[in-house]
């Protein structure tokens, strides 16, 4: 095989993620052409002018939603979808380093976007430099997607789909190797109930995450107490309230967490008998996949469904949840939403749409995935790992025939929206290497 990635090439590509790190583009309020806050714009502005420096032909979206870098030429479009938003630095004490500026330090890269998702979508860009630096011609036009809100709500690709033709093949550089070939539908909604004067009741969470801890200081604490004892779920007494303990995780992985709040739901339903949100809490159990209320929801190529409860809240007008689901690809959405409403209505509740992101599912024997995997195979002689599925979400699944490749290799820490987030140059380099050959194989 050619060796694609020289030292010099490499250099490069730092030299311009050091440009991309230098700017803070995590979600603000939206400004004029710049739907996002400045933050996105100005990393999307950036990445245009170090994507026009390489010879690349781009086009920035009007409104600052978008945008992208062609080269080459052909009858198919290869994409490869990356973005350039990405979380705010947190607690800047947690750091060693400045986050917007990248750090060399113990062969590593320092700095907020190096992982996530700054650093893979340089690397995949420099990878096509590589090949046109060999003398290579590409047989299909490449296009470098740059999107700017995909740690939100993925608003800007979906004015891309709205505005731009579709791809026929390609990759997203946000996960891990060798490959996800399918993501499950994110289904995130509520479910609203009656209210209750006899309880207040205000637990809110994250929607993705399973809730790790739940306080309770409303009325009647001995007897919740008691029943959280006779459930043998983990609880204690402090001052004046109680707190329920479990243990979070993504709601992706959800039944390998400990939902506090539905267990303090379950206890509460005992005292509370009239309740009805708390009924429904103890019909639906700890069953993080769901099966009280839905049976068996699973395919064969993904698994099964996930149903993570993230929020209670209890008023004198409503009750409402906050629910979010792992949908397996194969399984019809509507007819589920369907199955969901029916279930709940029991308990007089109603089901109502957040949002939803529609899953990603392309076969392992497509020639895209099998080419993908042997160019992997190739250059890290790992035969063991096998394509993935994920209830995770990426940017593959808002693209035709996409899946997600890399950046990370199984053997690279995760510092994604953490503290000290760096990527090592050995494996950023090792990765680019990746990217350069499976590029050359599907457009050389």
């Amino acid at each position: 095989m050619e060796q694609f990635i020289t030292d010099k090439i490499q250099d490069e590509a730092i030299n311009d993620l050091k440009q991309l790190v230098g700017v803070a583009s995590f979600n603000e309020p939206a400004q004029d052409k710049a739907p996002f806050g400045k933050g996105p714009k100005a990393a999307l502005d950036k990445m245009m002018e170090l994507a026009d420096n390489l010879g690349f032909k781009t086009y920035e979206d009007p409104e600052g939603y978008y945008g992208y870098a062609d080269i080459g030429e052909g009858d198919q479009t290869f994409g490869i979808v990356g973005h350039l938003d990405e979380v705010p630095a947190g607690n800047l004490d947690a750091w060693d380093v400045e986050p917007y500026q990248l750090t060399e330090k113990d062969g590593k890269l320092y700095g907020r976007g190096t992982q996530d998702d700054k650093g893979p979508t340089v690397s995949a860009i420099y990878a096509i430099k590589a090949i046109l630096d060999k003398g290579y011609k590409f047989n299909k036009k490449i296009r470098v997607i740059f999107g700017t809100d995909e740690e939100i709500l993925w608003r800007c690709l979906a004015e891309y789909n709205k505005k731009e033709d579709p791809i026929d093949l390609g990759i997203a550089p946000d996960a891990e190797f060798p490959l996800i070939y399918a993501e499950k539908g994110l289904q995130q909604s509520y479910l609203t109930g009656p209210g209750s004067t006899e309880l207040n009741l205000d637990l809110e969470n994250a929607f993705n995450a399973v809730p790790g801890k739940a306080i309770y200081n409303g009325p009647k604490q001995s007897e919740v107490m008691a029943a959280l004892k006779k459930h043998n779920f983990d609880a204690e007494q402090k001052d004046n309230e109680i707190e329920v303990h479990g243990k979070s995780v993504h709601a992706m992985n959800a039944p390998e967490g400990i939902n506090a709040v539905v267990r303090l739901g379950i206890a509460l339903a005992d005292v509370f008998p009239d309740i009805k949100v708390l009924q429904f809490l103890k019909s639906f159990g700890v069953d993080a996949n769901a099966t009280n209320l839905l049976g068996d929801v699973s395919d064969d190529v993904s698994g099964k469904l996930t149903f993570n409860i993230s929020s209670l809240k209890i008023t004198p007008e409503e009750s409402r949840m906050q629910i979010d689901m792992r949908i397996p690809v194969k399984i019809d959405h509507d007819e589920l939403i369907e199955q969901v409403s029916e279930a709940v209505a029991k308990f007089d509740m109603k089901y109502e749409n957040f949002d939803y992101v529609a899953p990603l599912y392309v076969p392992t024997d497509s020639n895209l995935v099998k080419t993908l995997m042997k160019t992997y195979q190739d250059l890290t002689g790992d035969m063991d790992s096998k394509p993935a599925i994920s209830g995770g979400a990426t940017f593959a699944r808002t693209m035709h025939n996409c899946v997600a490749f890399g950046g990370m290799l199984l053997t690279t820490p995760d510092f994604m929206h953490q503290a000290n987030e760096n990527w090592s140059k050995a494996d950023m380099r090792k990765a680019m290497e990746i990217f350069a050959e499976a590029i050359y194989r599907l457009c050389v």
